[in-house]
């Protein structure tokens, strides 16, 4: 993966129409890099107060599973667009799996996370993905995430 202070080389209106997530929904601000098998995706959502997940008390860190599920569909988006394709097959998240959390809030951090996804396996019926969330090189959350193509 490039240095994590790299910016953004693909923009969010570059992916936004090919993810079914929507406005203030769509929390990653850009892609700093992808190939095959990975993404890296940065945002700065995470201290916006007008932010959907938001709730009374804040950001919590489990929200931070959304960071790492878009990212895949980012991911997968960009997949398919390389190879050729008009649009992405839709993908539904159906688990997520070893979720680890190092922090109990998002919002209060400055700055902006850079989020990592890995590909483990894809075919027609969906992919297995890696994640990672990093705040100034501190990896803050982590887990696996399971997308499957609806038929």
């Amino acid at each position: 993966m490039p240095d994590a202070l790299a910016p953004p080389t693909i923009g969010k209106a570059d992916f936004a129409t090919l993810v079914p997530h929507a406005g203030d929904m769509c929390l990653l601000d850009g892609v700093v890099a992808f190939d095959d098998a990975t993404i890296h995706a940065v945002s700065t959502a995470h201290t916006a107060p007008t932010h959907p997940l938001r709730g009374e008390h804040g950001l919590h860190a489990v929200h931070l599973a959304e960071y790492g599920a878009q990212a895949t569909a980012v991911h997968g988006a960009l997949r398919a667009k390389a190879s050729g394709a008009t649009q992405p097959r839709p993908g539904m998240l159906v688990s997520l799996r070893g979720v680890k959390l190092a922090v109990d809030r998002v919002d209060d951090l400055a700055g902006r996370l850079d989020v990592f996804a890995e590909c483990l396996l894809a075919d027609d019926a969906g992919a297995q993905y890696t994640f990672r969330i990093e705040h100034e090189g501190r990896e803050i959350a982590s887990g696996r995430a399971a997308v499957i193509h609806p038929a």
